[in-house]
């Protein structure tokens, strides 16, 4: 498969990082095609201690890397709620998901909610029905991507990919 360096088809993972459901997308950009190779979530077990889930995220998305072999993978930036142990139980998600990736020797790319739905919907307080309708158009679905963790995964590699060509990135 030809990659980035040669310039032809790139393998983007978009990752959206949770503690009980990681989403993820695998997408190949060809110039500004776009074509869907994979997507779902990886679950951890609930009542299990906060490190072990971290762990079967770490393993998940490691067997992901190794098993798709994407060129970079995209990440949805923290996004601070009222809830600080959900942005705790994120942070430590996103955490293991970049350490897959280092260990990996893939680049990660961030990208904050806002820049995700404007890339996305061009509309920066897009609701998430809208993203999910943009992602179902932009790669060709004939229904919904569910559940809406994969949907979200899928929306930040658009992302990547869609700045990438803009930017005319070689990642």
């Amino acid at each position: 498969m030809p990659n980035s360096k040669t310039g032809d088809i790139m393998r983007i993972m978009g990752i959206d990082p949770g503690t009980a459901s990681t989403g993820f997308g695998l997408l190949e950009q060809e110039g500004s095609r776009l074509r869907l190779l994979e997507y779902g979530v990886i679950r951890t077990e609930p009542g299990i201690p906060d490190a072990e889930r971290l762990l079967q995220i770490h393993r998940g998305v490691g067997a992901l890397l190794k098993n798709y072999r994407p060129e970079v993978i995209a990440v949805e930036e923290l996004f601070f709620n009222k809830n600080s142990r959900t942005v705790l139980a994120v942070g430590q998600a996103r955490g293991v998901v970049m350490l897959a990736a280092a260990q990996a020797e893939l680049q990660v790319e961030e990208y904050t909610p806002l820049q995700v739905k404007m890339a996305v919907v061009g509309y920066g307080r897009a609701e998430k029905r809208q993203v999910q309708e943009m992602v179902k158009a932009l790669l060709g679905l004939s229904r919904l991507p569910r559940p809406d963790d994969a949907a979200d995964a899928l929306a930040v590699a658009i992302c990547h990919a869609h700045s990438r060509q803009k930017y005319n990135l070689h990642t």
